[in-house]
């Protein structure tokens, strides 16, 4: 294992609530995991590892992570979560932190921020204007206690055929025809899976996110996957909900025709209005 390995993995497992300074060893006999070959299917979520395990969440580890794989594995409420040059993990925690639409929390000192920055500059948010750099920004973005990062050559490549596929998107907000803030999303039906964000200006990527909380409520789309549990996102409105909640309503949303992933200025407009002075 080299030096990066050692640093992102002990990040990865306190991601999750753990305190593992090394990855599982498939290699060990009986480990309780099956290690999947490309043409087998995902087990289904609820074989994930559980809360009396020292890799709750962990369902299987393969090495394909192929379109059709991510489709199947998100379909199935797993993800992928695994550092580069080891086998592909896949993961569904319980609870499952998402966000509903509905409970974003529009901060009145955010809410000011994004008004003014609207006023003042050539604010833009555009949807799939260039998905792969957002995520090679999200990739390089520098984060607290992170020596690393997840977002290696191998997932950019993955995300960048699923947003080919149309199942891949980006939400990014440009200021004066810069890129400074984004995130990128996962899509299947009526289901939206976040996957990361990043910000080179102060809440460049919460407008970015509350432009994708907008365009949620206008298409119908009633919860944003947000896999794991962080006080950031807590902060924001999300919380967690038991994983069998969570694939239920996720068996119904990815049966639903997808909406237009064009974001117009209407869904979000009335965000951007000062609020009412008291008379």
């Amino acid at each position: 294992m080299t030096l990066a390995q050692q640093t992102i993995w002990p990040f990865l497992f306190v991601v999750y609530g753990l305190t593992l300074a090394k990855p599982p060893d498939m290699s060990t006999p009986g480990f309780p995991i099956p290690v999947i070959g490309v043409n087998d299917p995902l087990p289904p979520a609820q074989n994930a590892l559980g809360a009396d395990s020292p890799w709750k969440g962990l369902v299987a580890a393969g090495t394909d992570l192929s379109a059709r794989r991510l489709l199947e594995a998100y379909t199935k409420g797993i993800f992928p979560w695994y550092n580069q040059d080891q086998m592909v993990l896949w993961w569904s925690t319980d609870p499952r932190m998402v966000l509903k639409p509905s409970q974003f929390k529009w901060h009145r000192s955010f809410k000011k921020d994004l008004i003014k920055t609207n006023a003042l500059s050539a604010l833009e948010i555009k949807v799939d204007h260039d998905f792969c750099k957002v995520m090679r920004m999200c990739a390089t973005q520098q984060r607290p206690h992170q020596d690393g990062t997840w977002i290696h050559a191998e997932m950019e490549q993955a995300y960048a055929e699923l947003h080919r596929l149309g199942h891949g998107h980006s939400v990014e907000t440009w200021i004066n025809g810069e890129l400074v803030g984004g995130l990128y999303c996962v899509s299947i039906g009526n289901a939206v899976f976040g996957e990361s964000m990043f910000s080179a200006k102060t809440n460049a990527s919460k407008m970015a996110l509350a432009a994708l909380v907008s365009f949620c409520l206008q298409s119908g789309i009633d919860t944003i996957d947000c896999q794991q549990q962080t006080h950031h996102l807590a902060s924001l409105g999300a919380s967690p909900v038991d994983r069998e909640i969570f694939l239920k309503g996720l068996e119904s949303a990815v049966k639903k025709p997808p909406p237009d992933w064009k974001l117009l200025p209407v869904y979000w407009q009335q965000f951007l209005a000062p609020a009412p002075q008291p008379t």
